[in-house]
């Protein structure tokens, strides 16, 4: 019998699956460091212990994204190992902050499952939970990915499909325990800008960009433990080229985003979200977001503005054709949540 993990492919996959994912992790200043390091993120909040007691809370909490790629990491042996593409996301919400320190684990339940027309593949929906030392959750979210078949001669299931809310409800974003922005301080944040001077409909050119460099994304995705093979395996596509973690271009966008909405703080939703096209080393990545709704919290100062973050590699602004579909050029169109000073 073998020792070793094939993966498991479409047909090892059932509704209503709980799969449990190995290997806790317990998160240092080392994992923050590294992020900063491998992405331009400058957040007060996340950079600062000073700053973060100054808005309430106890110390600086890790990088919101950082939580999202560990939890993401420790699903990929037993979700996506054998993954063609990751397709989207939906219903994620960060319940709790994550401190230096804390340990956290991850599990998936199977939610949809449908074959693809091809017989050689599908799509596979999973809602992914990580939690504390404590049992909190910290985080949860869809995902659906597309896995190959091992034996295309395997029966399909009856193909279910989740019904997916389009965002996630205002009055269900969980604002940390204490936060309050009342004595903010927006010239060490680095702009301005607070929710009243961000209207619906806005678009905001973030200006800069950064090449994607192969031996970065080689060691953010060990970083966060992601084993996915076309990650790192350059055999296992037909063009030879190691497709980069979907996870390393939406940290690239938001730290990016940090020039005109440095102050939007913390991400504590995410309504909905797909890579649209490849990312591949030499690509060079910029981004631009677009306001879509603004909603007030009961948190002393605190207000949340909901956000279309798209990575591009072409002009801000463009993210669709005629057809309707994203343009060639659009690597990421991510909608989210985040707190920003009233």
């Amino acid at each position: 019998m073998s020792k070793t993990n094939p993966g498991r492919f479409f047909e090892d996959y059932r509704l209503g699956q709980v799969i449990p994912h190995a290997v806790p992790r317990t998160i240092s200043g080392g994992e923050r460091a590294l992020y900063h390091a491998l992405y331009p993120a400058r957040g007060a909040l996340h950079s600062s212990d000073e700053f973060a007691r100054a808005c309430g809370l106890p110390q600086s909490p890790v990088d919101d994204l950082i939580a999202f790629h560990v939890v993401f990491g420790k699903s990929v042996p037993d979700i996506s190992l054998n993954a063609i593409a990751n397709l989207g996301y939906a219903q994620g919400r960060w319940l709790a902050p994550v401190w230096p320190g804390d340990t956290l684990i991850a599990r998936s339940e199977v939610i949809g499952l449908k074959e693809n027309s091809n017989g050689r593949s599908g799509v596979v929906w999973v809602r992914t939970t990580g939690q504390n030392q404590h049992g909190g959750t910290v985080l949860d979210y869809v995902r659906w990915v597309m896995v190959r078949k091992h034996d295309a001669a395997a029966p399909a299931p009856e193909p279910v499909i989740p019904d997916l809310a389009p965002a996630v409800d205002p009055a269900d974003l969980a604002i940390p325990r204490g936060l309050d922005f009342t004595g903010y301080d927006f010239t060490l944040a680095g702009e301005p800008h607070r929710w009243g001077d961000y209207a619906v409909g806005e678009v905001i050119d973030h200006v800069d960009g950064v090449t994607v460099e192969e031996a970065e994304h080689m060691l953010a995705t060990r970083l966060w433990q992601n084993t996915a093979k076309v990650h790192f395996d350059a055999t296992t596509r037909e063009d030879g080229r190691r497709l980069i973690y979907g996870g390393h271009v939406i940290s690239l966008a938001r730290a990016l985003s940090f020039n005109g909405l440095a102050n939007a703080q913390m991400i504590v939703a995410l309504n909905g979200g797909a890579h649209a096209n490849p990312c591949f080393a030499g690509d060079t990545v910029r981004a631009w977001s677009e306001v879509l709704d603004r909603a007030e919290t009961p948190a002393p100062g605190v207000g949340a503005l909901r956000l279309r973050l798209v990575a591009t590699k072409g002009a801000p602004g463009a993210r669709l054709g005629a057809d309707g579909k994203h343009l060639p050029e659009v690597l990421l169109d991510l909608d989210y949540w985040a707190l920003i000073p009233v």
